[in-house]
């Protein structure tokens, strides 16, 4: 474009805005120098005169559709349509596609990968450590009042707490057992077994074994264990088939009594036995209850009692001890109390292990006319309440209903009154008969 032509095209002054006249180099009242203004961008093609061509023809842009009716309104075109050229009519090459991302918006993948793991700041060590949680107050197992130190101690009674086996607490629904090492031994050799059973009719049966170590023989410990476990499982497992209760009581004392011997012949009784001592050995008394029926068994001098919920019911001893003092009386030559005032009172005529004359599993059952309370104990309890109206005095009023609180109330009883030997019992309450029961 010739530089006439673009002064030409110049109306007013690009400084000052006055009007100009054709020809001027300056304006005439800036003095701004005409020549330097760039050119002005060639912006098209006039518009045709009388409309005979319409702009989109002569850029090359596509035309619109006619409309289609007088209510129809043209078509439009989106960006993408329209061929751009630059200011030199030159066609413009078509933006190159965005590359197509499979990730959602506003998600980004190109950020560095964040570390698995992260360095954990040392702790500053002026900042003081927050305490740690005080431990719970454990209370005597003997008074269940006074707290025990740090040596395991009593504060209130000074009662040695147990350790491991020293004692035991179990509930198995209705029924309960606590078993204690008492205040002299080293070590408890009581052990007990409780569980329950689904009889073939759908009724329950619970059922309660203990056992006492006898002292005087090897490993006494390990004979109780076994034979209580042992007991357990077999009646157990006989109920449910169906087994009569008073049978199943008789082969579950005959099973733990095999138990028992076979711990003579292992190794550890062999290198522990002295001349003078005897194969393992223990005591058993156990109780099945079912609906109505009452089945005690036992061999040596661990005992049942039954003790009514109704209190002004006698209470009664349900067996009879495999002892001296037993077999002296049965005979007629001492009576009860000059019995069981000899210091060979104690000693047992009967009991599970290797060493025993014969076996003779006792077995009774019974059909209690009223609810009650069965008491399955060693003597390490029946020799602080030793008979049945004084172990009847001494059980809680609500033992049919907390058996486990009544049970820690009868091994408290034996702690009070010395605990010279292990203590263990277990209580398994007996329900109210169904209508038309009478006993046995």
């Amino acid at each position: 474009m010739s530089q006439m032509s673009q002064q030409a095209a110049l109306s007013r002054c690009p400084s000052c805005e006055e009007p100009l006249e054709s020809g001027d180099r300056f304006c005439g009242a800036c003095g701004y120098d005409l020549s330097a203004v760039p050119p002005r961008p060639h912006d098209g093609p006039a518009p045709a005169p009388n409309g005979a061509a319409s702009p989109g023809a002569a850029a090359g842009w596509p035309v619109a559709a006619e409309p289609g009716g007088s209510d129809t309104p043209p078509a439009l075109h989106v960006p993408a349509d329209i061929q751009g050229t630059d200011s030199g009519d030159t066609p413009l090459s078509p933006p190159s596609p965005a590359p197509q991302s499979p990730s959602p918006a506003g998600v980004r993948f190109d950020r560095p990968r964040e570390p698995e793991e992260y360095p954990l700041q040392a702790p500053d060590p002026r900042v003081p450590e927050p305490p740690a949680p005080a431990d719970p107050v454990t209370l005597c197992v003997a008074c269940r009042a006074g707290r025990v130190d740090d040596d395991g101690y009593c504060e209130n009674c000074g009662h040695a707490q147990p350790r491991e086996r020293d004692h035991l607490e179990q509930e198995s629904g209705p029924v309960a057992a606590v078993s204690d090492r008492g205040l002299r031994h080293h070590r408890n050799e009581d052990a007990f077994g409780i569980g329950r059973a689904t009889l073939p009719d759908g009724s329950g049966a619970l059922v309660a074994i203990v056992c006492d170590g006898v002292s005087s023989a090897t490993r006494p410990d390990d004979a109780s264990l076994a034979a209580s476990r042992t007991a357990c499982d077999s009646l157990l497992t006989a109920l449910p088939l169906g087994t009569h209760p008073q049978q199943a009581m008789h082969e579950a004392i005959v099973a733990a009594a095999e138990a028992v011997n076979a711990l003579a012949r292992e190794p550890a009784t062999a290198r522990e036995q002295a001349p003078h001592q005897n194969a393992p050995a223990c005591t058993l008394v156990g109780a099945v209850i079912t609906a109505g029926l009452l089945v005690v068994g036992w061999v040596g001098d661990s005992r049942a009692y039954w003790v009514p919920v109704d209190r002004s019911s006698p209470p009664a001893r349900l067996t009879e001890d495999d002892s001296w003092a037993a077999q002296m009386v049965a005979a007629g030559l001492m009576n009860e109390a000059e019995a069981y005032a000899d210091e060979r009172a104690h000693a047992i005529t009967g009991w599970l292990g290797a060493d025993a004359y014969e076996l003779e599993p006792h077995t009774a059952s019974f059909k209690p006319d009223r609810p009650g309370v069965v008491l399955v104990c060693t003597d390490g309890l029946w020799n602080y309440a030793e008979a049945a109206q004084e172990m009847a005095g001494v059980l809680p009023l609500d033992a049919a209903v907390r058996p486990l609180h009544a049970a820690r109330v009868l091994v408290g009883h034996a702690l009070d009154g010395g605990g010279h030997d292990n203590v263990t019992v277990a209580l398994v309450p007996f329900p109210a008969p169904p209508q038309g029961a009478g006993s046995a």
